[in-house]
């Protein structure tokens, strides 16, 4: 019996293994990077511009 215990702990793991490739590979929607970009180019200009009283 203890042998059969540890044949089953590698399956066991080989299963894990398998669900867990399969699920870090899922296809996942892909978002737009339009507000993200508008907020970086607002915060660039920002930044070059000059600082009052300098």
């Amino acid at each position: 019996m203890a042998a059969l215990a540890w044949l089953l702990i590698p399956l066991v793991a080989a299963i894990g293994a398998g669900l867990w490739g399969s699920w870090a590979n899922r296809t996942r929607k892909v978002r737009s990077d339009g507000p993200e970009l508008i907020g970086y180019a607002r915060f660039r200009e920002a930044m070059e511009r000059p600082r009052p009283g300098s």
